[in-house]
């Protein structure tokens, strides 16, 4: 008798690296309101340009090859446009709406993510585990308590916001699309160089000048932190991990932010937020949780992961 195949079991592994690249992430709002007297293409020029140097120097000491084919120029080129316009967009909109607003529409992102991991990868999650994606993306709007006033300066915020989202989406599914072709830190430090080439003619035209050390910092903190120990450990889960659930998992920066935002500006949480973080944590377990039976994974050939 054919043995059957065994269900695949989440990889913990690719999970714990998402898992702590949130922590980084969780700085990236503070600090960019740190910065805030640069321009938006200011700071996301220099935090590309520092987390790319950060990334390659450790690349190099690790002995990883650096030299890019002529025929890799142009995916990577692509894929820092699409880097740039993630992280100028969602810089820009903090500049714009409140950090609950931008935190909870850019972590809309799950949704893009799981079209396009559909569409262009062909990689598909079981049908009952997608119930899972709405508790996450209602708990992401629960916790940021939607305000009702909403401007003509709050509503562009929240469409750059947006338009991050999408972005990010399309940055993950390059993430997932470029494992098997590329070393981690020869990609990831490509892409954050490639956003750092886009952005900088941006930067230097819309250039503030010398605004102090404590902005200067917080630029350098957003390059090491958030995008060059965050972003790559995100990179990482997404080789071995569906990029549905590295972006569900990523959605809990906004539980971080609320968390730093709490101890760093005094903005304590209520009762909203308590009830936004259940909600969340439910739909990702739910998602990520192998709750189907094991004969009818069996039965289906499954793939849990």
């Amino acid at each position: 008798m054919t043995a059957q195949p065994r269900p695949r079991e989440p990889d913990w592994g690719g999970l714990a690296y998402v898992g702590l690249a949130v922590a980084f992430f969780s700085t990236s709002p503070v600090l960019t309101r740190l910065a805030a007297p640069h321009s938006p293409f200011e700071i996301t020029f220099g935090r590309m340009a520092v987390s790319a140097v950060c990334v390659l120097l450790l690349a190099r000491l690790r002995g990883v090859p650096l030299g890019f084919r002529t025929d890799e120029i142009g995916r990577f080129a692509f894929y820092g446009l699409v880097t740039a316009a993630h992280f100028l967009f969602y810089i820009w909109s903090l500049q714009l709406t409140t950090i609950a607003h931008a935190l909870a529409l850019v972590y809309t992102a799950p949704i893009f993510v799981t079209v396009f991991a559909g569409v262009v990868l062909g990689e598909r999650i079981d049908r009952r585990r997608y119930f899972g994606i709405p508790l996450v993306l209602l708990g992401v709007a629960v916790l940021s308590r939607f305000e009702t006033r909403l401007d003509i300066r709050m509503a562009a915020g929240d469409g750059l916001a947006m338009c991050s989202a999408i972005a990010f989406g399309l940055y993950s599914i390059a993430g997932r699309h470029e494992r098997d072709r590329q070393p981690l830190l020869r990609y990831a430090g490509g892409v954050y160089a490639a956003a750092a080439i886009w952005l900088l003619p941006l930067a230097l035209l819309t250039a503030t000048g010398w605004h102090g050390l404590a902005p200067a910092l917080a630029i350098v903190g957003l390059g090491v932190l958030p995008a060059g120990v965050g972003h790559t450990l995100y990179n990482a889960s997404l080789r071995r991990v569906h990029p549905t659930f590295v972006n569900l998992i990523a959605t809990q920066e906004v539980t971080g932010g609320v968390l730093l935002g709490a101890l760093l500006l005094g903005e304590v949480p209520g009762t909203a937020a308590l009830a936004g973080v259940a909600l969340m944590l439910l739909g990702i377990a739910i998602v990520l949780v192998p709750w189907e039976s094991r004969r009818a994974a069996l039965a289906a050939g499954g793939d849990l992961t």
